[in-house]
């Protein structure tokens, strides 16, 4: 086994700067063996993976002594790369002895695209649309998809397949943009800064994600001006809002494929003629075609297509350009893994050209900076294609941790993210506990898991019992702590701060529960949310672990002089944190666990708690 101290890229006396660089950045490296190890000769192996696998090799000579240890440094000069770097080192003796160390990443990004900081300080809320908030039940009669509204707000969606053995999700419950409106002070009481809504385009399914029309808002939800009305609304308040953009895939029911005939222009689906046709690909036409994941009713696009590409992006009235002009802030967009690199960048050029202060989210579940997709290592993070993504590294790790993992693991899981992403990317992520992919997270801290070896039928109609909720909650407000004080966007998904509950789709996409509000958790989503809008560092201060082992995670955020620390305990047991100052200088922002008079440096933290401190302002 490699002895991890000869070289550790996430110390400084290693490694210069810190995690991934800008282009033209040159890296200073060093070794440092044991003397009495004998070493005699180390050479830097540079493979540039977006040059063809060039490959550099760069004498890494003798440089001096620290202690018991040889150095042997080298600078490695990123010129105009851009790219991953793949990196490795060999050290040999006089004897002929030669230890080769494993391989390591460095990201190099491109350094003139930055990054607008409003998206990563600010608290997220993620709606789905239909199931916020109804000001009426409407009519769907003449709509797109054969709908059906539920009258009762709190029915339950239907999940049961109908007599052709599907799930057509054509049940509506009427949530409506006039709804969101009448909400924003709610929504401004969390500290909610920007409100990203699930599609909003004209489509026959309650979900919206087979668009049916790009330019039309889905009527049930109200009209372009309502939009235009409700953006304004919400930059009244200070906050702005972010679309999902659906490029990947489309209805099978919509304007373009028209598989029901539904609309009066020819689709691709009833004749070649129509000007859609090239936008997808068929292996028989009509009924045999691409389509995303199999799903007969999401055909899927050709991205690379010049027509559908000037209609998406390029043209000067283009789906992306349009929006950001009514009132949009930026774009999510789906399955981001599954556009082509050239179809991100000209999209994020766009938005950036219509509004210099756009931002373009992708969804990734996986660490973005080296992801392989379809074949292709993606350039999502490189510059000028994604300004962050969603942050499912952070979800995964933070509930392994609360479920009983070790909190060092969660440290090493978000190290190595913030290690490979460009500081603007890391600091920008959306840190999501749950969104509408996802069942949701009290049921999951309440339970331990997803039950999935139960029937469908015993996820539709559990509910925690008292235990499991009571649980439930301890864990969710240490998850949230976790995730409001972390880089990153805290993004809360509707509804999981008034205590909702449910399984997998659609169980996780029920109706908010107005009136029915667990009001000790919307208290803490809200002292949360103030304590994220007021205090610098932690919209942008630097990360420091203080404490990671077991039950216990403990983080500083700094921003100039102002510090704040966050300190969880996930177990049964109480523990202590040693804190990086004295109790004296401690001011509490949640809670004060300790009297500051008395000089402790330790805080207690009993079980499945969690604390907010802050260093008093001008104590050293």
């Amino acid at each position: 086994m490699t002895d991890p101290s000869i070289f550790n890229a996430r110390d400084p006396r290693c490694k210069t700067p810190y995690g991934a660089v800008p282009s033209g950045t040159r890296v200073a490296l060093t070794l440092r063996p044991r003397r009495a190890d004998g070493w005699s000769r180390a050479v830097l192996r540079a493979r540039f993976e977006f040059r063809g696998e060039e490959i550099a090799e760069v004498p890494m000579p003798w440089t001096g002594l620290d202690g018991d240890r040889d150095l042997f440094s080298c600078a490695l000069d990123t010129g105009d790369y851009v790219g991953l770097v793949w990196y490795s080192f060999r050290l040999e003796r006089l004897d002929g002895k030669a230890l080769e160390l494993p391989e390591r990443q460095l990201t190099v990004y491109d350094g003139a695209h930055s990054v607008p900081a409003w998206f990563g300080e600010g608290v997220t809320y993620q709606i789905l649309p239909d199931r916020f908030r109804r000001t009426c039940v409407p009519d769907p009669a003449g709509m797109v998809g054969g709908r059906s509204v539920h009258t009762g707000w709190f029915e339950e969606p239907v999940w049961r397949p109908d007599a052709r053995g599907e799930v057509r999700n054509r049940d509506f419950f009427g949530g409506s943009l006039a709804g969101v409106e009448e909400k924003l002070d709610y929504l401004q009481s969390l500290g909610v800064e920007t409100l990203y809504f699930c599609p909003i385009f004209e489509a026959a399914e309650n979900h919206r994600y087979g668009t049916a029309d790009y330019e039309r808002v889905d009527p049930m939800l109200g009209s372009n001006e309502d939009f235009q009305d409700l953006c304004a609304a919400a930059r009244a308040r200070g906050i702005r809002v972010m679309l999902d953009g659906v490029f990947n895939h489309q209805g099978f029911v919509s304007r373009y494929f028209n598989g029901d005939g539904f609309y009066p222009e020819l689709g691709a689906h009833q004749s070649k003629a129509s000007p859609y046709y090239p936008w997808y690909h068929f292996n028989r036409w009509p009924d045999q075609y691409d389509a995303w994941w199999g799903i007969y009713s999401l055909p899927a696009v050709n991205e690379s297509q010049e027509d559908y590409v000037d209609y998406i992006i390029e043209g000067e009235d283009s789906i992306v350009r349009r929006w950001l002009r009514a009132g949009a802030d930026g774009w999510r967009l789906d399955v981001a893994d599954e556009l082509p690199d050239a179809f991100i960048e000209k999209l994020h050029r766009a938005a950036r050209e219509a509004k210099p202060e756009a931002v373009i989210i992708g969804e990734v579940w996986e660490d973005g900076s080296n992801k392989i997709a379809y074949g292709v290592r993606r350039r999502h993070l490189l510059g000028g294609h994604l300004d962050g993504l969603m942050n499912y590294p952070f979800r995964n790790a933070l509930l392994a941790w609360l479920l009983g993992g070790d909190a060092g693991q969660f440290r090493e899981s978000m190290e190595t993210i913030r290690e490979n992403y460009p500081p603007a990317a890391f600091y920008s992520a959306m840190n999501s506990l749950g969104t509408h992919d996802t069942p949701r997270i009290l049921t999951l801290l309440g339970v331990g898991g997803d039950c999935g070896g139960e029937s469908k039928q015993w996820r539709a109609e559990h509910r925690l019992s008292p235990e499991e909720r009571a649980l439930g909650v301890r864990r969710l407000k240490l998850a949230a702590l976790v995730q409001y004080a972390f880089p990153g966007s805290p993004t809360t998904y509707y509804g999981d701060e008034a205590g909702m509950e449910g399984f997998e789709d659609p169980f996780n996409r029920r109706t908010y529960p107005w009136g029915e509000e667990d009001a000790e958790l919307i208290a803490w989503y809200r002292a949360l949310g103030k304590a994220r809008r007021e205090l610098a560092p932690l919209r942008r201060g630097a990360l420091c672990y203080t404490a990671a082992e077991g039950d216990v995670l403990a983080f500083t955020r700094t921003w100039e002089e102002d510090t704040v620390l966050c300190a969880c305990n996930a177990g049964r047991e109480r523990a202590r944190v040693t804190l990086p100052w004295s109790a004296a200088e401690i001011g509490g922002l949640l809670c004060f666990p300790t009297d500051p008079d008395t000089g402790e440096a330790v805080v207690e933290l009993p079980p499945l708690t969690g604390y907010l401190l802050r260093k008093s302002p001008g104590r050293e």
